[in-house]
């Protein structure tokens, strides 16, 4: 016997589970409602069609092959009825009906289910702050938000633009914004670094400098208290401490789940109003599955419920949708929340959780930084790159890693790498081994990532005993030689800037002249031993365990960290 399935929303979920149970069950019918004309788009290209990365609009809304999925495709080449700008007013789970309005019309329709599909996924978060209603003042995350702010751009309509949040959209948009149009931008994020939640804030810093260096103004910790127009149209953002001109404005301060439906309807929510599913993607009814951004899935880490509103995420779990609605077991086992983004010059990535996330959800955790480059380092073209780890110290079970480099294929590399390590409980002794491809001009003989492993064990052991580059950069300003020792274990020809530079306040002393020259080491007061990138203070402080000396921390990720932080401490010539 046929079956109908009716899916609510048409964007990512929907497509992707009508079609694949349409593939498996082409007797079927299924029909597709969404409130938009335009359906099964890549939203998260969007910054790239406003830079110029992707010259038309139809780009994002077609197959590999050029054809655009539009509601004539669905039917022609999957058999799959689509009503568009039609809205989904209301499920009746009794009777097992979709009441659909037609939003040109305003006619009021029933259709009846065998199955469900919600895809209602989410829409931008928009505070109420005063003005916020003004022209030029758009969260551009749909194609239609896109297309008038790109032609506002050609049209040099835009001079000055504020991109208001931090997260990954609002760094893509504002990069676009300055890149491809030279439009003065600044970024205000209400937390104290960008990318909160996802990057450390020595990571932070580094992306943050990126962005500095190439013209956009980053104001972090800072709140927007209103906006001012002009004849209807946004002239100013006032924040808490200054005023700053714009013609544009991109509110990217996040998204809410659309689960009101879901929610009339009588199904299970759980925090933020998400839908619950189970692994095989069903709610509280099992003839209604829901997918996407209205739904909370499994952390793979915490094993709590979390949210993670992704294009790739919603995908999988439309597939899984669309064999179960076939009558197959499938199942989405969750996620660790893998990402990533590309700025300027500099790429982050990241897996897992944040050392905050960490002690946030209970775990006793450590972070640890490394500084390598990312091929061999006699291979002539190389990067360099910042990737640190959350380690769990009792069971040294990896959490998370995150990282920061200017080749962002060779950072997403290494966070695909560990992402399934992570996944699986893995420690830092299965990072220190784990297999990755060897040649020079891909990889280091011990990879970046092994070193990461090793350097986390060696933390956890109590070999290596740190402070961050922002700590040195404190105890330097607040430096007083007869407290401290600032140690430079390089080799004399790299410490001799410093040493001129700050003359006795900077004691060198190679790593491997240490053992003959230990009457040069004062033995009365903490040691701060610091090199370009870690390795050789490491190395330092093992040789200064076996000398006795017990009162000594290394610079984690050495002056390598504190300069791509902005935090270099040799005077400017």
């Amino acid at each position: 016997m046929s079956i109908h399935v009716v899916v609510i929303g048409a964007v990512a979920v929907g497509p992707k589970s009508a079609s694949r149970f349409k593939r498996l069950m082409p007797e079927a019918r299924v029909t597709m409602v969404d409130r938009s004309g335009r359906i099964s788009y890549g939203g998260c290209g969007i910054p790239f069609f406003v830079s110029g990365d992707i010259s038309r609009v139809e780009e994002l809304q077609s197959t590999p092959y050029g054809t655009l999925r539009d509601a004539a495709y669905f039917k022609k080449a999957k058999g799959v009825d689509v009503l568009t700008r039609t809205e989904a007013t209301r499920i009746d789970r009794k009777t097992k009906t979709v009441t659909v309005t037609d939003m040109a019309s305003g006619r009021e329709s029933s259709l009846a289910y065998d199955k469900l599909v919600i895809a209602t996924g989410s829409s931008p978060f928009i505070p109420p702050i005063p003005g916020v209603t003004l022209e030029g003042i758009s969260p551009a995350t749909n194609l239609d938000e896109a297309e008038a702010i790109k032609d506002a751009l050609a049209k040099g309509q835009v001079n000055n633009a504020v991109v208001v949040g931090g997260g990954f959209i609002g760094l893509e948009m504002a990069v676009a914004l300055a890149d491809m149009w030279g439009i003065p931008t600044t970024v205000v994020e209400l937390k104290e670094n960008i990318l909160p939640g996802f990057l450390s804030p020595a990571l932070a810093r580094m992306a943050a400098r990126d962005l500095g260096d190439h013209g956009v103004t980053v104001l972090t910790g800072e709140s927007v208290q209103r906006f001012e127009g002009e004849n209807g149209h946004v002239k100013e953002v006032v924040t808490d401490k200054r005023t700053i001109p714009a013609d544009l404005v991109v509110m990217a301060v996040g998204t809410r789940p659309n689960t009101q439906l879901a929610e009339a309807a009588g199904l299970a929510l759980g925090e933020r109003n998400l839908i619950l599913v189970d692994e095989y993607m069903r709610t509280s009814d099992p003839d209604i599955y829901a997918g996407g951004d209205c739904v909370a899935i499994r952390n793979q880490v915490t094993g709590k419920p979390f949210w993670l509103p992704l294009g790739s995420q919603a995908n999988r779990q439309g597939r899984v949708i669309g064999t179960n609605l076939a009558g197959g077991s499938a199942r989405f086992p969750g996620a660790v929340g893998s990402w990533g983004v590309k700025l300027f010059e500099e790429s982050a990535a990241g897996a897992g959780i944040t050392l905050e996330g960490a002690l946030a959800a209970g775990f006793d955790a450590e972070l640890v930084q490394v500084q390598q480059v990312d091929r061999a380092h006699y291979y002539p073209e190389h990067d360099m790159m910042s990737l640190e780890a959350v380690i769990d110290k009792a069971s040294g079970r990896v959490l998370g890693v995150q990282g920061v480099c200017p080749n962002g294929d060779s950072l997403v590399s290494r966070i695909n790498a560990v992402s399934p390590l992570i996944a699986m409980r893995g420690s830092v002794e299965d990072l220190g081994n784990l297999e990755v491809v060897y040649s020079p001009p891909f990889s280091s003989a011990m990879d970046v990532i092994n070193v990461l492993g090793n350097v986390a064990e060696n933390t956890l052991k109590g070999r290596s005993r740190t402070i961050s580059a922002t700590e040195f950069r404190s105890m330097w300003d607040e430096r007083d030689a007869k407290t401290h020792c600032f140690l430079d274990a390089r080799a004399q020809a790299d410490a001799a800037p410093y040493c001129a530079a700050f003359g006795d306040e900077w004691l060198n002393i190679p790593q491997d002249q240490m053992k003959d020259r230990v009457a040069e080491i004062p033995g009365d007061k903490p040691i701060i031993v610091i090199c370009n990138t870690g390795l050789r203070a490491y190395e330092a402080q093992r040789v200064l365990d076996e000398l006795g000396f017990t009162d000594h921390r290394t610079v984690a990720g050495g002056l390598v960290s504190l300069n791509r932080m902005g935090l270099g401490i040799l005077p400017k010539k």
